[in-house]
């Protein structure tokens, strides 16, 4: 498997979280009660599969080696990924300070929770669809067969070392329960 089809399966798990945050997100705005749980579930899962593992893979490897073939890293696709990836982690904090609102008894918290969730839930779908169109076809022109050995041997590293042995399944899992 290449390593951008890594990244790609690696979506389809996220976009699967996001169709559960998303009717989450309804369910709190119809019925004007926060599932606790889930929303902790949201969060958990977007920091450390979302970001941990996934972005780690893209920021850490696959970001350095197209920077390496002469895509620059201040400019262009890469420059609004990481963008992308900055604000993703910013409205994830906004997420949990919401969460924590709500908790201490202001139902006012409940609209900042629900619009900043649905901007997360945005983005990441947005992200998604511009990297998998246009950056991963692009970077599988880039990359030669050498590269493509590395970063997956780069990817199981992280997977294995950085997030830790069977992490992975556990936010699939995770990914699963949410999205019921």
């Amino acid at each position: 498997m290449k390593p951008t089809e890594d990244l790609v399966h690696d979506h389809t798990v996220i976009l699967h979280m996001l169709s559960g945050a998303e009717r989450l997100v309804q369910s709190i705005r119809s019925t004007r009660t926060v599932d606790v749980t889930k929303v902790e579930q949201v969060i958990d899962f977007s920091r450390q599969f979302t970001d941990r593992c996934h972005h780690s893979k893209e920021e850490k490897c696959l970001f350095v080696r197209l920077q390496e073939r002469g895509l620059p890293a201040d400019q262009g696709p890469i420059a609004v990924m990481l963008h992308e990836h900055r604000v993703g982690r910013e409205l994830i904090r906004g997420i949990e300070s919401a969460l924590k609102e709500h908790q201490t008894g202001n139902q006012k918290a409940i609209d900042s929770l629900t619009e900043t969730l649905q901007r997360y839930i945005d983005l990441l779908r947005a992200h998604i669809a511009k990297e998998n169109n246009v950056l991963f076809p692009m970077s599988d022109r880039f990359l030669t067969a050498d590269d493509q050995k590395s970063l997956e041997d780069s990817f199981k590293h992280i997977e294995e070392h950085e997030v830790g042995k069977d992490v992975h399944e556990k936010y699939h899992r995770m990914a699963h329960e949410i999205a019921e």
